[in-house]
């Protein structure tokens, strides 16, 4: 069964929602048998690449968001570490001097 068809969300397949709406009026034993399977089909598949469009518009809108918050990322690191991250390598580097030292100072203590 098809979620509920809502003609705003679904612009492209109104044609065959009416379609199938107009079938389901037809008599029982008709729609038993099979008269409004193609149509049925049809919209099944029409609803399908409706969603396959949106679902491409959103991941186009998402990775426009993503490259503007990382450029925002990127603009505030370069304002707090400098160009391409220098002061941030030099506090890397003068950590692991530290770390090093310290390791080299317990060992001589433990002796």
């Amino acid at each position: 069964m098809h979620p509920i068809l809502d003609r705003e969300r679904f612009q492209n397949c109104e044609e065959l929602i009416d379609a199938l709406e107009e079938c389901h009026r037809s008599p029982f034993f008709e729609t038993v048998l099979g008269k409004c399977s193609d149509v049925k089909i049809q919209l099944s598949q029409c609803i399908h690449n409706n969603r396959l469009a949106n679902d491409r518009i959103q991941i186009l809108e998402r990775r426009e968001k993503n490259k503007i918050l990382d450029a925002k990322k990127k603009q505030r690191e370069e304002e707090e570490y400098g160009e391409n991250g220098y002061l941030k390598k030099v506090i890397e580097v003068e950590y692991q001097r530290k770390l090093q030292q310290q390791k080299e100072s317990a060992a001589v203590t433990d002796k």
